[in-house]
C-alpha cells in the first residue's frame, strides 16, 4: 500500500523557517520523482517544487525560487521542503505528491502552514 505521510507544518512570523518532510513506504522510493503541492485561502492548489527521482535535479515556482529547497533522501525514504524567508503570501496548506507513470497520483493528508506575526 502506497502512503505518503508529511510532518513539519505550523505557525512562523514572517522571515522565519519551516521544514516540511515527507514520508514514503509501499514503492520503491528512489524510483520517482516527487514534488510538494499547496493550497492557499481562495486559491487553487499549485506545484511548488520538483525533485528528479536520484534528487540532482530541482525545479521551482517562481514565487518560491531563492527561499525554498526541495531535498531527498532515498535511504530515508523521505522528502523534504526547507522552506526560509517566510512570507504571509506563503501561508497554505502544503501537500506532499508522488505520480506514478501508469496514472496513478497519491497525496499526503496536507500540513498547514500560517506565516503571521
Amino acid at each position: 500500500q502506497v502512503q505518503l505521510v508529511e510532518s513539519g507544518g505550523g505557525l512562523v512570523q514572517p522571515g522565519g523557517s519551516l521544514r516540511l518532510s515527507c514520508t514514503a513506504s509501499g514503492f520503491t522510493f528512489s524510483n520517482y520523482a516527487m514534488t510538494w503541492h499547496r493550497q492557499g485561502p481562495g486559491k487553487e492548489r499549485e506545484l511548488v517544487a520538483t525533485v528528479t527521482s536520484g534528487g540532482s535535479g530541482t525545479n521551482y515556482a517562481d514565487s518560491v525560487k531563492g527561499r525554498f529547497t526541495i531535498s531527498r533522501d532515498n535511504a530515508k525514504n523521505t522528502v523534504y521542503l526547507q522552506m526560509n524567508g517566510l512570507k504571509p503570501d506563503d501561508t497554505a496548506v502544503y501537500y506532499c505528491n508522488v505520480r506514478f507513470p501508469w496514472g496513478e497520483s497519491v497525496w499526503t493528508q496536507g500540513t498547514q502552514v500560517t506565516v503571521s506575526s
